[in-house]
């Protein structure tokens, strides 16, 4: 890791350090600490369980894609290889950034397959995940709506999540719409801004070669996933149990502190917060906290002190957990470095 990336993490970290403690300072720190004394921890448990759900799903999801593009690695590896990826995302600034590329090294050290395989791999798996996200937003906003008046405060998150998975798939669409210019003429320009950089030790010709077959490979194998409906269906289905077990873990997380709230906020309050997560924080922490206090209080009625405890309960779960239990899987599987 170079002093410029080292800075980055630091700058990072203490960005999500910074809002955690603004939260806390505004909602009360004394009685956040209050309300979690009064968690039941059987509840609590059951959180971090149905969040492991949630982690395995998710790398059964994977394993499939994987699948589809002749890569065939163990059931309870993948898991592993996903919690890995996991880990990632939540220690690296922009989290997909960082987490999509170990994703793709560990899956090649596994599988012996090619780095550009396990990359589509562990890319169809965040990419298909927006598709139930974007059901569960409008279905649970939808059905909220009959029961009570929509604040600006979620019109303008809800606007904010549209926005930018729009620009998402605009921008996908355009990568795929001229994938053959970009094959033809993004190794050349990469192989002469190497070269100026000092940066490329072969042969210019040689470096644009080995990087056009890469893109082809790349391409070749995205277009193997889309063209295999069946498949897609069911990886969908995995993707929209994962979120389902998600949010049956917030749930839980608010019984724990004795309150319930209901199964179709938790459905669009925790895909919507995670908008937060684009911002350049490790893993969006503090960013995506705040988000889903400032979304659950006004939808739910409970005292902020309490959602902002059974939102770290739950953070807990599907935060810190895959970041204790990938950390380790990038560990055994020898990947070094995050840079």
């Amino acid at each position: 890791m170079n002093g410029r990336t080292r800075a980055t993490f630091l700058l990072a970290g203490l960005g999500a350090i910074a809002l955690i403690t603004i939260l806390l300072f505004v909602v009360g720190a004394g009685d956040v600490l209050d309300a979690l004394a009064t968690a039941k921890p059987s509840y609590v448990a059951l959180t971090f369980g149905l969040a492991l759900c949630w982690l395995a799903v998710w790398g059964v999801m994977l394993r499939t894609i994987l699948g589809v593009l002749g890569v065939e690695i163990p059931l309870v590896t993948s898991l592993f290889v996903y919690a890995g990826a996991v880990f990632a995302n939540n220690v690296t600034p922009f989290g997909q950034a960082g987490g999509e590329p170990v994703a793709a090294l560990i899956i090649s050290k596994v599988s012996d397959s090619r780095y550009e395989t396990g990359l589509v791999g562990i890319a169809s798996v965040d990419v298909l995940n927006v598709v139930p996200s974007i059901s569960l937003i409008f279905v649970g906003v939808g059905y909220y709506a009959t029961t009570a008046a929509i604040g600006q405060r979620l019109e303008r998150a809800v606007t904010s999540a549209v926005v930018l998975i729009g620009g998402i798939v605009v921008v996908i669409a355009l990568v795929w719409r001229y994938r053959r210019r970009i094959v033809e003429r993004l190794p050349a320009v990469a192989s002469t801004v190497a070269g100026r950089l000092g940066r490329s030790r072969v042969d210019a010709a040689e470096f644009e070669a080995s990087l056009s077959e890469r893109f082809d490979h790349f391409f070749e194998s995205i277009e193997r996933v889309a063209t295999s409906p069946w498949q897609l269906a069911g990886v969908v289905g995995l993707s929209l149990t994962g979120w389902l077990f998600q949010a049956a873990a917030l749930v839980v997380a608010f019984a724990a502190l004795g309150h319930d709230i209901p199964a179709y906020v938790a459905l669009f309050v925790i895909p919507l917060s995670y908008v937060a997560g684009a911002a350049p924080l490790p893993g969006g922490l503090g960013g995506i906290d705040a988000a889903m206090v400032a979304l659950l209080v006004p939808t739910t009625g409970v005292p902020a002190s309490t959602v902002t405890a059974a939102v770290l309960i739950f953070r807990g779960a599907v935060y810190w957990m895959p970041v204790a239990i990938g950390g380790a899987s990038v560990s055994a599987f020898g990947v070094r470095s995050l840079s």
